[in-house]
């Protein structure tokens, strides 16, 4: 195990481990794993954020963007010093004073076909945290190829979707599965619709323990489910579906 349970490493995880859910075990299970983060933005940002507070063991940056005066509202790893600067410095640098042990890769391109199974498969889960369904499909489609916990969040306005897919399982559904085909450009579009900052936040976060949920084994994930939040009116809601004879993935 890379981090060892010393009086130090006991005291910072204290909180955590004293829930009968994680305990040692479960924490030696996050400090073991692997996560995989692409697009840190609205939901990528409180995503790494709490991950590497719960001590997760490696974690994965894929971005190519760099921090802009309108990020920083609802992005909350960054502050107006940081504008100018690409996501991934500035990420790994602030992660670092959290969690100086974390180890992390930082992968400063954009997501394709070509490089997503290079870049993906030594990862347990992939969190999507992208703003367009073009690159969403393409993660979904790269994560139940190579059979990843792939976990897909979506933000706009006061709303927000969530969707969790664990594709060792032959009989999951896909992302496809639901939307059947590449919904329009300005669906889930924070930048033409408007996004409240702290939508982002409760998604992000939601995408987190979703996270954590499946390395310590514990509770139940979205799988075959979207959770479909409206935060103006406080509604939550979960819609399940299934895996359709002609999806294409």
């Amino acid at each position: 195990m890379k981090k060892k349970f010393n009086k130090n490493y006991l005291e910072k995880y204290s909180r955590q481990i004293v829930l009968k859910d994680i305990g040692i075990l479960g924490q030696k299970k996050i400090s073991l794993s692997k996560i995989l983060i692409i697009g840190l933005g609205g939901l990528g940002c409180p995503a790494v954020d709490y991950l590497c507070r719960a001590g997760v063991g490696q974690v994965g940056l894929v971005d190519f963007d760099k921090v802009s005066l309108s990020n920083i509202h609802r992005q909350g790893m960054y502050n107006s010093q940081d504008v100018g600067k690409l996501k991934v410095d500035v990420i790994y640098t602030k992660i670092k004073k959290i969690d100086p042990d974390i180890k992390i890769i930082k992968h400063k391109a954009k997501i394709t076909n070509k490089n997503f199974d290079k870049i993906a498969k030594k990862y347990d889960v992939i969190i999507d945290g992208t703003d367009n369904f073009r690159t969403k499909f393409l993660l979904n489609e790269g994560s139940l190829k190579l059979k990843k916990f792939f976990i897909s969040g979506s933000i706009s306005r006061f709303d927000g979707h969530i969707f969790t897919f664990d594709f060792k399982n032959k009989n999951e559904p896909c992302l496809k599965c639901f939307y059947q085909e590449l919904p329009p450009d300005d669906v889930l579009n924070c930048e033409s619709d408007g996004i409240l900052g702290p939508v982002a936040g409760v998604v992000g976060n939601l995408q987190a323990i979703e996270a954590i949920k499946k390395i310590c084994h514990i509770g139940k994930n979205l799988s075959s489910n979207i959770l479909i939040l409206n935060l103006k009116d406080l509604k939550f809601r979960k819609v399940k579906f299934k895996k359709k004879k002609n999806c294409i993935c």
